[in-house]
Order: structure tokens, then C-alpha cells, then sequence
């Protein structure tokens, strides 16, 4: 996938992985990461682990929408960011649980602009800003990292674990942007 890295105005172009269709723009300052999708990936042919956990964070995002949508595509994306630890079916029951019936906005809500009066409508282009804390990388190949919902009142954690001999990022943990957030306008009785 190729993925454009923007540090203020010095551009790069850089390889994540496999050929993807969907390229990515990063954008950071000292303490987060934002990442910006050309076009969001649908395919496990499209997403794979990156050198980067911001990537990787960004990455799960989509595969959680995309699991909203259609469900054996959205697994096959989160078993390839996985890498050698597929999702057990009680992890897939929790998906099923906390994304699908009248909770699918609960995905979208980590992209950028996506708020509960707007109904969880991300800004195009899509993105998502990937934040850290001063203990995110306390332990050795394992990075804590953080994404606001529009829904919440402070940012989910994702953790990511390294694999040092190829320097690639997998998803360890997305259990933290899975809970419940404030229903849209549309569902929201009382507006």
C-alpha cells in the first residue's frame, strides 16, 4: 500500500507492506498522528501490518467499518492485521455484539469529524488521528495508542504489538473502541 507521510511540508513516499488501492497521507505533530485514506480499503488484499502503529491503529479503523458493512471482508482485514493471531470466534461474537444491528455508527465515530448530530457522517477525505501518551511504548515492542470517538468524552485505546525482525506493526488489542458511545441525532429520542 503505498502511503504518503506529510511532516509539514516534506513529502515521502514509503511501501506499507503488499500493493493496496488504498493510499494513505500522514500527517503528525510531537504527540499524535493523522491518517488520511485516498479511498478506504474493502478487501484483505488491501490492508496489511505497517511499519508505523499510528498505520496500523488507522488501518483497524477501516477494517471495523468495513466489518459494519460486509462481515467475512471486515474479519479477513482484521486477521490480516492480526498476522499470526486470527480472531477466535468469541472475539468475533464481541464484534457482532457491539458494531452490528442499530450500533454501526459505533465504527465511524473514530474518523474524523464523524459526530453523534451529524449521525457519525465522517469529513472526506476520510481520516483519523492516532494520539499517544507519555507510557505508550512503556513496554518493549508494544505501543498504547489512542483515538477519539465524536461519541465520547475521552479517546479509546489500541494496542499494537511490533514483530522486530521485520519491523511490521499488528493489531494486538481493539477492544477499547468497541463500547458504547452517544447515539446519533436520528436514534436519539429526546432531539
Amino acid at each position: 500500500m503505498k502511503i504518503q507521510i506529510l511532516f509539514g511540508v516534506l513529502f515521502a513516499v514509503l511501501l506499507c507492506a503488499a500493493p493496496a488501492e488504498a493510499a494513505m497521507k500522514l500527517e503528525s505533530s510531537e504527540h499524535w498522528v493523522r491518517v488520511e485514506f485516498d479511498a478506504l480499503p474493502q478487501t484483505a488484499a488491501e490492508v496489511a501490518p505497517c511499519q508505523t502503529p499510528e498505520e496500523t491503529a488507522a488501518l483497524t479503523v477501516a477494517a471495523l467499518v468495513r466489518f459494519t458493512e460486509d462481515q467475512e471482508a471486515g474479519i479477513a482485514m482484521l486477521n490480516v492485521l492480526r498476522g499470526p493471531r486470527p480472531l477466535s470466534p468469541q472475539e468475533i461474537q464481541l464484534l457482532k455484539d457491539q458494531l452490528l444491528k442499530d450500533r454501526n455508527y459505533v465504527a465511524r465515530s473514530h474518523f474524523n469529524g464523524a459526530t453523534p448530530d451529524n449521525n457519525y457522517t465522517p469529513i472526506e477525505p476520510y481520516s483519523v488521528t492516532v494520539a499517544d501518551s507519555v507510557h505508550s511504548y512503556d513496554q518493549e515492542n508494544y505501543a498504547t495508542l489512542y483515538i477519539r470517538s465524536g461519541g465520547a468524552d475521552s479517546p479509546r485505546p489500541i494496542t499494537l504489538r511490533k514483530k522486530p525482525s521485520t519491523g511490521e506493526w499488528f493489531l494486538w488489542n481493539h477492544v477499547g473502541l468497541l463500547p458504547g458511545i452517544r447515539v446519533p441525532a436520528s436514534q436519539d429520542p429526546w432531539k
